[in-house]
Formats: C-alpha cells, sequence, structure tokens
C-alpha cells in the first residue's frame, strides 16, 4: 500500500483539485472518478498523469501501459472521492487543449450552445443528451461552472470525452457559426412558436441559458429563429437540461423522417 495516511501531501492536494477551480486551471489538471468514466476518458485518447486505486474497492481492474499506479488505503480514497459509492478509482488527467478550429462537423450539424450553466448537474446532462444524440459538438459559454468540475464529469457519466466540447466566449462561439453558415435557434418561454413548428434538419445550433434568466440579449438579438415549449401546468420553466433535450431529440425525429411534418398549421 502506497498510502495509508490522510495527512499525505498528494491526498490533500487531490482534494484541493477537487475543490478548487482555480487549483485546476493553474496546473492545468482535473480529475475522473469512476471505472466507467476512465475507460471513456481512455478510449477518447487521454492520459492520466497519475492512476490512484483502493484494491479494497476496486472489483474490476484498468490497465494503462506505463501508468503511475499508486494504491491507497479504503480510508484516504474515500477522503479524495467525490461519489457516494466509490469503486476504487480515481486519475489525475492533463486538462485537453480544445478548440473551435478542432471540430469536425458533419453534413448538416447540430451543435448545442450552453450559456452561463451554473450547476454541474445541468451542465452533465446535457453532455449526455448530446452524446444519445450524436450531436456534433457542445460549446460551452461564458460558463458560471467549469466544464472540468469533477461533478459536471460525474453527472455526464464520462459523455464530456465522448463529445467534442469547447469552452468559448459568446462573440467566438457566434463567429464561428456564422462562418459556416448555422442558424441560431433561442429556447425561450417569450416565443410565439413551438419547437416542434420549426424545421430542424439543417444546420443548427440550439441555444440555451439558465433557468432564471434565460439567454441573454447576445444570443436573443442574433438568433435566427425563437422558440418555445409548451408549458400547461402554473410553472413557467423547465430544467435547462431537459429543455435542451426536448429540441434535442426534435431534431434527431425530423432528421430521421423523410420529410419535416409541422404538428399544427
Amino acid at each position: 500500500m502506497d498510502i495509508i495516511s490522510l495527512q499525505n501531501p498528494k491526498v490533500k492536494y487531490i482534494v484541493k483539485l477537487r475543490e478548487d477551480k482555480r487549483a485546476r486551471q493553474r496546473d492545468g489538471l482535473f480529475l475522473v472518478e469512476g471505472h466507467d468514466e476512465l475507460t471513456l476518458a481512455l478510449d477518447s485518447g487521454l492520459r492520466p498523469q497519475t492512476l490512484l486505486t483502493a484494491p479494497e474497492l476496486a472489483s474490476r481492474s484498468i490497465d494503462i501501459p506505463n501508468a503511475e499506479l499508486t494504491t491507497v488505503s479504503r480510508a484516504v480514497f474515500e477522503k479524495m472521492s467525490y461519489r457516494d459509492n466509490p469503486d476504487g478509482w480515481l486519475g489525475i488527467f492533463p486538462i485537453p487543449k480544445i478548440s473551435l478550429d478542432d471540430l469536425k462537423l458533419s453534413e448538416s450539424p447540430l451543435v448545442i450552445v450552453a450559456e452561463s450553466v451554473e450547476k454541474p448537474g445541468n451542465l452533465g446532462a446535457i453532455l449526455r443528451t448530446a452524446d444519445a444524440a450524436k450531436v456534433d459538438a457542445v460549446l460551452v459559454c461564458d460558463p458560471r461552472v467549469d466544464l472540468w468540475n469533477p461533478n459536471v464529469i460525474r453527472a455526464s457519466r464520462g459523455a464530456v470525452f465522448a463529445v467534442p466540447t469547447v469552452e468559448v466566449e459568446s462573440p467566438n462561439a457566434l463567429a464561428w457559426l456564422r462562418l459556416r453558415k448555422m442558424r441560431v435557434l433561442a429556447a425561450t418561454p417569450s416565443a410565439e412558436t413551438l419547437y416542434t413548428d420549426v424545421d430542424l434538419r439543417e444546420p443548427i445550433a440550439i441555444a440555451v441559458g439558465t433557468e432564471d434568466e434565460g439567454l441573454t440579449d447576445f444570443w436573443m438579438q442574433n438568433a435566427d429563429l425563437k422558440v418555445k415549449i409548451p408549458m400547461l401546468g402554473k410553472v413557467n420553466s423547465l430544467n435547462v437540461s431537459i429543455a435542451t433535450a426536448l429540441i434535442t431529440y426534435e431534431s434527431v425525429r425530423q432528421r430521421n423522417s423523410r420529410q419535416f411534418l409541422p404538428t399544427r398549421d
């Protein structure tokens, strides 16, 4: 057993990486916990700086040639962990350097623009939708939570490694979309058109904002289409990840159909 002390400097450093965005940004490192999430990270081509395991908790193995493997006690691992039921695997990875120029789009691309999402669970859920729907890319604009927050990775179930994702300022994102002749669709309760009544088969970017404030004026003023999701109850907003999923899958439905059939005249 390499580490059994809770006061070990390496343990304290990992806890700091888990909790402190500034430390992650300063050192260019982030944490990935969990066998499945680590496997997705590895399959995407990422390689850990350090891999840690608690043999008492780990029921499955991971074989990474030439990786530094550190064994720790159960108590140490539970101190480092950010999961309720840790499975004994955790890696320290360099933060990937991905830019807009690295993104490769399909013939009729579908992109999600997530502006100022502040909750790790919402951003993680959006990434899971993007992976399930085979979205070309996710642009995380002006984020309030960083993409490499451990709770984003946990909520995404590792989808952050499967979906091309870039953190970018809104003006740069819009310029990139315009250059590629993609229309911007803004989801807003104030729109008059239902999301099922627009053609989503064309190259399009679905822009969503925060639950409390929605999209900023920047995206609203630059939107080519504005749509709403019908709200039949007393609450006037949906969780942003659910709203994203509904519109994204409407686009998938239309693209898998022979023709666009609006739901009403």
